[in-house]
């Protein structure tokens, strides 16, 4: 069953999930960070745990894990980090982290931390869908959300994956490592519809989405639009005055997936 909050962000038409590295520049950075994206709109807010080897990330995201893991980012601390977003906002929250850091920490206890302190579900790139199961089991118990991943690659196994997916399907819109692009050109439209067919769960499009018209595109397919690399690259800008940038690029993503003026200028 899809955390209630989870579902909640895509109660109110397209959802815009926005997503920043834990800890970089600081942990109170992006916490000030996240209330920020949440006054700019966002529906759902992922926040990386960074690692040393994020082999699905482009250079973007990847610099941003070394900054986090140079200021100290751990996975506990990015939990407490949940725990005191919680005590102000009922904004879904999702962590996308590596499998090494859940395996070590433990699968039960990782889980068990994630329902106290409030974290809604658990984006785990490296996990095939094949092997998941290891790992929701003590998911479910905990009401934690495990989101599954479609890729251009994997059309034959869409069926199967969306079948056991919860909370919402990320489907991944092009080949490759995340980063912004100048064009989304893989058919996607086929891969939804399968997904669908047998899934109720919503669906949201990310990876390569860097522009509110690209935005505006993405959620025409889906029901929603992930955007990791263009607001990861605005606190590599603007570092610890990153809020302001942050608030207004969202408010005019939100915009575009909502249906508003898809050719907004993106916030340099």
């Amino acid at each position: 069953m899809s955390s209630s909050r989870i579902a909640k962000a895509f109660q109110n038409g397209k959802a815009f999930i926005a997503f920043l590295t834990g800890g970089d520049p600081t942990l109170a950075k992006s916490e000030e960070f996240i209330y920020e994206m949440i006054a700019g709109g966002a529906d759902l807010i992922e926040i990386g745990v960074p690692f040393s080897d994020p082999i699905a990330e482009g250079e973007v995201i990847q610099r941003a894990n070394l900054r986090a893991l140079q200021a100290g980012a751990t996975l506990p601390k990015l939990f407490d980090l949940v725990a005191r977003v919680r005590q102000k906002s009922e904004i879904p929250l999702v962590f996308l982290t590596y499998l090494n850091p859940v395996f070590r920490y433990g699968y039960a206890a990782f889980f068990q931390k994630c329902r106290e302190v409030g974290l809604d579900g658990v984006i785990i790139p490296d996990l095939p869908a094949e092997e998941q199961e290891e790992a929701c089991v003590f998911a479910r118990q905990e009401g934690v959300d495990v989101i599954s991943l479609i890729a251009p690659t994997s059309a034959a196994r869409v069926r199967k994956i969306a079948e056991s997916a919860t909370g919402f399907l990320y489907v991944v819109s092009s080949m490759g490592v995340t980063g912004v692009r100048g064009e989304i050109s893989t058919n996607l439209a086929p891969m939804l519809q399968l997904a669908r067919s047998v899934s109720g769960i919503p669906v949201a499009i990310g990876f390569g989405i860097g522009t509110p018209a690209q935005a505006h595109a993405m959620a025409q397919l889906a029901d929603g639009a992930i955007v990791g690399s263009a607001l990861v690259r605005l606190v590599e800008q603007h570092g610890e005055a990153a809020g302001a940038h942050l608030r207004r690029f969202v408010a005019e993503m939100k915009a575009a997936v909502s249906g508003g003026d898809e050719s907004a200028a993106q916030v340099s």
